[in-house]
């Protein structure tokens, strides 16, 4: 379960969160959408601890997590930009996560799945966005967490990897787990949200399902439904 309260956070003068309130209390796929700049990554980054709050609240299974760390043991996290070390090979940085974790990962079976063997060698800077991107999906899920949170986990795949990443995400779906996901792609979640949670100037605009959002907005489809939102 996930718990926000009252979350308020600025940078200097931008106020990008004001009193967001949400919960998501069961296992499956919830794509939070918005408009670039709305606050959906430093949202993700305040449940994660990355970055703190001005003022609320957020809990994970019951446990509020200021002052705590624990609880991230149980989250798998592909951030928008991953950043490493340039000179590690993929290799290197994947045991590297595996040491930091301290935990057996399922590593094999997902460099097999998004074609990474021959890049086991190579550097990080010697490698495209595409690629870069399939090695941070492999950290994201090598590990047996039971929150996923991903954060645009679709940029630069090329057409078979996102194919792989969606039945992917499916698989963990249907595992029980609770996949939290922002992405500007309708498509993905059409495909395999159960909830959409809607970011507007700071506040959660809409929270429900898509039938739901498109009878509010009296659009036909989830792509009208979220131009619709934007245009008011």
């Amino acid at each position: 379960m996930i718990q926000v309260a009252n979350l308020n956070k600025s940078f200097g003068k931008l106020e990008v969160l004001k009193g967001v309130n949400f919960s998501v209390d069961r296992p499956g796929v919830f794509a939070i959408l918005g408009h670039n700049g709305s606050g959906k990554t430093t949202m993700l980054k305040i449940i994660l601890g990355m970055v703190m709050t001005n003022s609320g609240d957020v809990q994970v299974n019951g446990a509020a997590i200021k002052k705590s760390w624990e609880y991230r043991k149980d989250i798998a996290y592909l951030p928008q930009i991953a950043r490493f070390p340039e000179n590690l090979t993929v290799n290197e940085l994947i045991n590297m996560i595996i040491d930091i974790r301290n935990q057996q990962g399922r590593e094999k079976e997902l460099i097999e799945r998004f074609g990474l063997e021959k890049f086991l060698d190579k550097k990080l800077s010697d490698l495209s966005g595409g690629t870069r991107q399939k090695v941070n999906i492999v950290l994201a899920f090598m590990f047996d967490a039971r929150i996923c949170i991903l954060d645009e986990p679709t940029a630069g795949l090329d057409p078979v990897a996102l194919i792989e990443l969606k039945q992917l995400i499916q698989e963990e779906k249907e595992k029980g787990k609770m996949i939290l996901i922002t992405t500007h792609i309708m498509s993905l979640v059409e495909e395999l949200s159960e909830e959409i949670i809607f970011l507007l100037d700071g506040k959660i605009h809409f929270q429900g399902t898509i039938e739901e959002l498109t009878t509010k907005t009296k659009e036909t489809d989830l792509e009208h439904a979220i131009a619709a939102i934007l245009k008011q």
